[in-house]
């Protein structure tokens, strides 16, 4: 990886966002992703910048992309408000509309239904007014988890 950024790097990242630093994964190669956490409510919002890495080839972001994105925005409402990891077991999605390049793109969820570390979540993902995708999404809590200081920094402007 280079330290260089491209155009669609450089641009500045909305106030309240910060970094998700992703050492190592599928995240890594996908991203950078970013989060805003309202600590009075508990939620949060995911959301990334259309870059060429996330394109199709009519130069818009691909359908996998927003599918991958819609299955980490969805489930980290898990994360967060159960303090549990967890696995997809089903993610169900409708497309609105598509994501150009450039574009910043947000997501976020619900708990819906919760039964024996089973969760329904239902998701919508956006940029600026338009919906691109809403669904619902089933995810497995595998065990519980702590968040360690740190593991979030803010994003350089």
């Amino acid at each position: 990886m280079s330290d260089d950024l491209t155009p669609v790097q450089a641009a500045v990242v909305p106030d309240g966002f910060v970094i998700n630093l992703w050492q190592r994964g599928f995240g890594r190669t996908v991203g950078p992703f970013y989060s805003r956490r309202d600590e009075a409510t508990n939620t949060e919002v995911m959301a990334f910048r259309v870059e060429e890495h996330h394109a199709n080839g009519m130069n818009n972001c691909h359908g996998g992309m927003l599918m991958s994105f819609a299955d980490m925005a969805w489930g980290r409402v898990v994360s967060n408000q159960r303090q549990m990891g967890w696995v997809t077991v089903r993610l169900t999605t409708d497309f609105l509309s598509g994501a150009q390049m450039g574009d910043w793109v947000e997501g976020s969820s619900e708990i819906i239904s919760e039964q024996d570390d089973i969760f329904t979540v239902r998701g919508r993902i956006w940029s600026g007014e338009r919906t691109l995708m809403t669904g619902t999404g089933v995810f497995k809590g595998l065990r519980h988890i702590a968040r360690k200081p740190g593991d979030r920094q803010a994003a350089q402007a």
